[in-house]
């Protein structure tokens, strides 16, 4: 797994069809409040050419990709922690997810209709901002009720958990969001198991215009996003849904030519992916042999038993040892672990070794 993004935003921003274009997977979308009933979720594999190549020279019978999970939560509106539009119910849904990527809308459209008439991003934030942060405010306050009562015999860490669900619910209704706000780790322990939402990191999605690509520099829509992204210590992406459906549509032969000619690199998709992965501090190792190629995904600064854990909890708890050789020069031996070796370019790292990015690594374990 790579991880779990929730896609939020307005009803009509564009938010099922940036869902349908990057997961091709059939949400409904139309020009009207409230089409998306139940949250549609769609996994998509995350690109990586480095697998791609270790592929061309392991030959394996399977290759693997890391896989990201999209979740597209149903339209919010003004009030939806109440019971407004879907309701509150479907606020619950963003407490599993990893990341939120919230969708906003950049462009305009006199065929589009905007839910408050006009297009504002700021106002738009502001609204979707509002009602995750009340959602957690009832988490808070609901939480402060119950350790409360086990003050009162003498327990030390819920007098703490309830001065920490104090001064954050507090902070929330001075119109702070968590992940603004710094933490020491007795806060970040206490908060965890609340799974709140707006501690969780954020990924802006302008939606613009396909006029405003590649990187809506000339959109003052745009650049309002950018500035306020700046104060939440989230980061934005710019793209066009319309050309990411049109994309989604296109044989993999095609798709380089159909970016290029609007100045663009690579996807939306494999600009979020990326994003992502930064934002949350993520990074990928891959094990290759002949039944299969993989990428795994794990945190930076993750130890080699820890990195092993991923492919099963047996690897970690009997960890002996990994065979570690970086990319480059898995590359520069062709594949072959034997020549890395010979050449001393493959290295024996014991429990203490902090995994790198790109590592290719053959885990040895006894249970």
């Amino acid at each position: 797994m790579g991880f779990k993004c929730g896609i939020v935003g307005l009803p009509n921003v564009g938010k099922s069809t940036i869902f349908n274009a990057i997961t091709a997977a059939g949400a409904e979308a139309a020009n009207y409040p409230f089409c998306t009933i139940e949250p549609n979720v769609g996994m998509v594999e995350v690109p990586d050419e480095r697998l791609n190549k270790i592929t061309e020279l392991v030959k394996p019978k399977k290759t693997v990709p890391a896989i990201m999970e999209f979740v597209d939560i149903a339209g919010l509106v003004k009030g939806a922690s109440k019971g407004e539009g879907l309701g509150n119910q479907f606020l619950g849904h963003i407490k599993s997810v990893d990341a939120i990527a919230h969708v906003v809308r950049c462009f305009e459209d006199s065929n589009v209709t905007h839910v408050d008439g006009e297009v504002n991003p700021l106002r738009d934030i502001g609204v979707i901002d509002t009602e995750l942060a009340l959602k957690d405010l009832e988490t808070l306050e609901k939480n402060i009720t119950r350790v409360q009562k086990l003050t009162k015999s003498g327990d030390k860490d819920a007098k703490r958990q309830v001065e920490t669900f104090v001064k954050f619910r507090d902070l929330l209704n001075e119109g702070k969001s968590l992940r603004s706000i710094e933490m020491d780790e007795n806060e970040k322990n206490d908060l965890k198991p609340l799974m709140l939402i707006t501690g969780k990191p954020v990924i802006f999605v302008a939606n613009v215009g396909e006029k405003d690509l590649p990187d809506g520099k000339n959109n003052a829509f745009v650049e309002q996003v950018r500035n306020h992204a700046k104060t939440e210590k989230a980061i934005v992406v710019v793209i066009c849904g319309k050309i990411e459906s049109e994309l989604s549509e296109l044989e993999e032969s095609e798709k380089s030519e159909f970016l290029a000619d609007y100045g663009l690199s690579e996807s939306g998709l494999n600009q979020l992916i990326q994003k992502g992965y930064s934002l949350l501090g993520l990074q990928t190792y891959f094990t290759a042999g002949e039944p299969e190629a993989r990428a795994w995904t794990i945190h930076v600064g993750d130890t080699a038993p820890k990195a092993a854990g991923v492919i099963h909890t047996d690897f970690e708890r009997g960890f002996i040892s990994a065979e570690t050789i970086s990319y480059e020069d898995f590359l520069k031996c062709n594949g072959s672990r034997t020549l890395a070796n010979e050449q001393g370019l493959m290295r024996k790292e014991g429990k203490n070794y902090v995994v790198k990015d790109g590592d290719v690594i053959l885990f040895r374990f006894n249970v």
